[in-house]
């Protein structure tokens, strides 16, 4: 075989192994973008574990069910409250194996913030100072305000009106709060941040 021959073989050589690299690449390409697409295709679970709640619990209403803690409750009603521009909605549920009665409240403010409200005696405390002390928390004076309303499904209160409230906050995510419905009494709740994960909305027919 002549010298000339030798480096012809070598180019025809290095050609086709280019031109196999550049096939693979292609097909290799491809075939990402075909499994991205499948991926994008796929629907959503709403309850997946990697969203901070299981659903979204700006959309809880009447009837939905709420898995908290390893307990279920049922959405027995829901408030929609407005003060303004501002909106919040509370819902009232309900469980067999809870004798006081529970509440959920959802606002953005700006960041969504979902509260855990469980209901408390009175007593003689009244929303008349900058701090109060309750089961040996103490809690400062954050809001007051007075908001409309709108009532769905089982709430106890009337289908529409006025509520004031106040508002107290303590440490590691926990609140207190007093609300009165038109001329009615105070009612007061404890309550807790929903922590992230803990929670799972099952939406109702």
């Amino acid at each position: 075989m002549s010298g000339a021959v030798i480096p012809v073989l070598l180019a025809l050589i290095l050609i086709a192994l280019v031109v196999i690299i550049v096939v693979m690449l292609r097909r290799r390409a491809g075939g990402g973008a075909a499994e991205q697409a499948a991926e994008r295709a796929v629907p959503r679970d709403p309850f997946a574990a990697e969203d901070e709640v299981g659903g979204d619990p700006r959309t809880i209403k009447a009837g939905d069910m709420i898995e908290y803690l390893g307990v279920r409750y049922f959405v027995r009603g829901s408030l929609r409250m407005r003060e303004g521009g501002f909106t919040w909605s509370e819902h009232l549920l309900d469980a067999d194996t809870v004798d006081q009665k529970v509440w959920i409240s959802v606002e953005e403010d700006p960041d969504l913030e979902v509260v855990w409200w469980t209901e408390h005696e009175v007593g003689e405390l009244k929303p008349d100072q900058k701090t109060l002390v309750v089961d040996g928390v103490e809690y400062r004076r954050d809001e007051h305000g007075t908001a409309d309303y709108g009532s769905e499904g089982t709430t106890g209160v009337g289908e529409g009106g006025r509520v004031e409230y106040v508002d107290y906050e303590g440490s590691g995510g926990r609140y207190l709060s007093f609300e009165r419905y038109g001329d009615g009494p105070w009612e007061l709740g404890t309550g807790e941040r929903v922590p992230t994960g803990t929670l799972t909305i099952y939406p109702g027919s």
